[in-house]
């Protein structure tokens, strides 16, 4: 039989925490595949801790609330719940998460618990439909993240930001240990679930914002930044070569003192291989965690094709444009070459050059 956790991270919560697990009370049905559920409080301060008292005060046998002493993070507190699931509870199927501002519902958990039974190895999300009255943040920050998720894992995620999820037992182990403590971490669950061969699969379920998401702990820029750290480091890595790239064009060109392609060519090589010593060390190390095997060398053949793809594109967008006398307009057109080249790299390297063994989980 279907045997499953449920964990709900809470921050300052309000009457709305207290309304979820009376339904849960009202659900007995539901409750015969709930083994435990447990109510990490993340560091509330002190006059929220009465919603807490009177949690613990309800009738629900199965219910565990467990503490933080500062805020951590909503990671953290998923990761504390975890903990606990597989320490105490190492047989069940699966693991539930839910938010504790309303947004999620009995009847949306149950909806995703249906899809679980029939794939209980896959990931069950469940998805919200956004519309023109959802607010602008959550879906702006959703159709960012949805577009992140297809770029780097190539899978079609339409809600990232959801918090109600199913997530196969087996599945655990890793996400305990996968870095990060705050929403980045929901994020990258998703992120490194197709590395671990864990499918994921949606569910539709009722959108719920009530007064207008304010509940939400969310920090528009700091989380934000932590979500999309990895595409910044690979965008800062690629803005430092380009910068160094782009200077040594104009300073051998202007040397040179002409714009005939073997001199653009000649220009592109110097440049080049400078700028990639760069990219090369910043990617291998910081971008992409030294992952991947013979990166070296696979690296240096897409370095060979990009550079003179660089250079015989950069003289045929030279020709097409303006005829000038200096060194602006072979820069310019190397400069829409190059950001073209850059997210066709980034490509290749994430899928080929650092791609990251498989891996199995247990």
């Amino acid at each position: 039989m279907l045997q499953i956790g449920i964990i709900i991270p809470a921050l300052n919560p309000d009457d709305k925490l207290i309304a979820l697990i009376r339904d849960f009370i009202n659900a007995p049905t539901l409750m015969t595949n709930v083994k435990e559920l447990i109510i990490v409080d993340d560091g509330s301060d002190y006059a929220h801790q009465s919603i807490f008292t009177q949690l613990a005060s309800l009738p629900l046998a199965n219910l565990t609330i467990l503490h933080h002493s500062t805020n951590r993070g909503k990671g953290a507190a998923l990761k504390t719940g975890f903990s606990y699931i597989q320490a105490h509870f190492p047989m069940l199927t699966g693991i539930a998460t839910m938010d504790a501002d309303g947004q999620h519902t009995v009847v949306a958990l149950n909806s995703c618990l249906n899809k679980f039974t029939d794939n209980p190895q896959r990931l069950v999300i469940g998805v919200r439909h956004f519309t023109n009255k959802i607010p602008f943040r959550s879906q702006f920050g959703n159709v960012l993240t949805s577009s992140l998720v297809r770029l780097l894992t190539h899978q079609n995620i339409s809600d990232t930001q959801t918090g109600l999820r199913i997530i196969p037992m087996k599945y655990l182990a890793v996400l305990i240990h996968i870095p990060g403590d705050r929403f980045e971490f929901e994020f990258d669950m998703l992120l490194q679930a197709k590395k671990y061969h864990i499918q994921v699969i949606e569910q539709p379920i009722p959108t719920i914002y009530l007064d207008g998401n304010s509940s939400s702990h969310f920090r528009v820029i700091r989380d934000s930044i932590a979500i999309y750290a990895r595409f910044f480091k690979f965008a800062a890595s690629g803005l430092i070569s380009f910068a160094i790239d782009i200077s040594l064009f104009y300073i051998v060109l202007f040397l040179i003192g002409n714009h005939i392609l073997n001199s653009i060519l000649v220009a592109t090589i110097v440049s080049r291989v400078l700028s990639s010593v760069v990219n090369y060390a910043i990617n291998h190390r910081v971008v992409f965690n030294r992952a991947g095997h013979q990166t070296l060398i696979k690296y240096v053949c897409l370095f060979i094709v990009q550079m003179f793809a660089s250079g015989f594109l950069t003289d045929a967008l030279t020709a097409i444009l303006p005829t000038s006398n200096g060194q602006l307009m072979p820069t310019i057109a190397k400069m829409i070459v190059d950001f073209i080249l850059f997210m066709i790299s980034y490509q290749i390297q994430r899928d080929f050059i650092f791609k990251e063994g498989p891996q199995h989980v247990q």
